[in-house]
């Protein structure tokens, strides 16, 4: 069952959606869905003794409460990198990301709902995570990726039987054509950035921060931002805990984008509540960071907004930042693949907006990219 008929709903213009509908956006705006889901009371942490060491202990916190498909995604360690930055090793993850968080949501949810087939569009980790999961759940699937999408990501989704469809023209050409796919009917878009189950999916990286820190959070969560699916979990997540009453304070939000492709640095310094205007006709630059190089990311302006209301900023990494951050990790025992090291390339050297206690989230694994050279 789909907890309480759970609906969509647009935040820009109300506009209200049947999950059912398998329509992806908003028809009116064309903008990402959200989701008009609220957590039950009463699931603190004495409600977890004893529960699945997966993230699907938390299932009173999520729209859906359970997964036939699990691959046992979650609860992954915390360990620590300095005094006061730790990391937590999102890149054990069955697939080798965090986007099984996301991943295993919403692939449960087109197991629930029946579509001929699931399309995905992404820059490798999501297509991946999303492949595998509907492998796991006997779905067909194509996955979109841009042209020179590392090829040991290609391997990968293609090794879970997804069909493989490389778009020339960058990242925002790869999204056009996988939701003009998502038009047709029947079709199911498993798409990261439109679809808010994915969000409740990740929003259990703070979950496990909550629990693993004994009912607290730090004082800063740094999160990788490209179409910000992490940190606007995270931000649902701070949200529901202090409405909850299961933390008193809130922690900043320092997001991360490569020097490269900022654009929501750009706009967030410049005072603005949404993207700056920019050139289509100019190509995004290219960074080791790909993960996170979107120039036009949809949900730009609740990015935006979350980060301001947490009191948090914006940080940005030049690419020897992520090349000597990279090396760094890997002379600590941990593979990361470029796009995972941006936040500890942010935060290594310290500075004001990273005072206090600081979460990164190693992403990726390092066999996704290999060393940056």
């Amino acid at each position: 069952m789909l907890a309480d008929m759970t609906i969509y709903y647009c935040p820009v213009d109300g506009t209200r959606s049947a999950i059912t509908a398998l329509t992806w956006c908003c028809p009116v705006c064309r903008g990402p869905w959200d989701l008009d889901f609220t957590p039950a009371r009463g699931g603190g942490m004495n409600a977890l003794s004893g529960r699945i060491d997966s993230l699907w202990r938390y299932k009173d916190f999520l729209p859906l409460d359970s997964s036939t498909i699990s691959l046992g995604e979650g609860r992954t360690p915390l360990v620590p990198l300095t005094d006061t930055v730790s990391a937590k090793l999102d890149y054990l993850m069955p697939t080798l990301s965090f986007k099984d968080r996301g991943a295993v949501m919403l692939a449960e949810l087109a197991r629930r709902l029946g579509p001929d087939r699931v399309v995905a569009d992404s820059t490798g980790n999501a297509g991946t995570s999303v492949a595998a999961y509907c492998a796991r759940a006997g779905l067909p699937c194509t996955v979109y990726v841009p042209e020179g999408t590392s090829p040991k990501k290609t391997e990968q989704i293609q090794a879970h039987g997804a069909r493989l469809v490389a778009v020339p023209g960058g990242r925002e050409a790869t999204a056009l054509a996988a939701r003009a796919a998502a038009d047709e009917p029947g079709v199911f878009y498993a798409s990261h950035v439109f679809n808010p189950y994915f969000l409740h999916g990740t929003k259990t990286y703070v979950y496990e921060l909550w629990e693993d820190l004994g009912g607290r959070l730090p004082d800063a969560l740094a999160v990788p931002v490209g179409n910000g699916t992490l940190l606007l979990g995270a931000a649902l997540a701070v949200s529901e805990l202090h409405a909850l009453g299961l933390i008193e304070t809130r922690p900043r939000l320092l997001a991360v984008q490569a020097e490269e492709v900022s654009p929501l640095a750009a706009a967030f310094h410049a005072g603005a509540d949404d993207l700056l205007p920019a050139d289509p006709a100019t190509p995004a630059a290219p960074t080791l960071a790909e993960g996170i190089a979107i120039p036009r990311p949809p949900r730009a302006r609740q990015i935006l907004a979350a980060v301001r209301a947490s009191g948090g900023t914006f940080l940005t990494v030049a690419e020897d930042d992520i090349r000597e951050a990279q090396q760094d990790l890997a002379a600590r025992g941990l593979y990361v693949e470029t796009t995972g090291v941006a936040c500890w390339a942010a935060v290594r050297g310290g500075g004001n907006a990273v005072r206090g206690s600081v979460v990164v989230p190693l992403c990726g694994a390092g066999l996704k990219t290999g060393m940056a050279e």
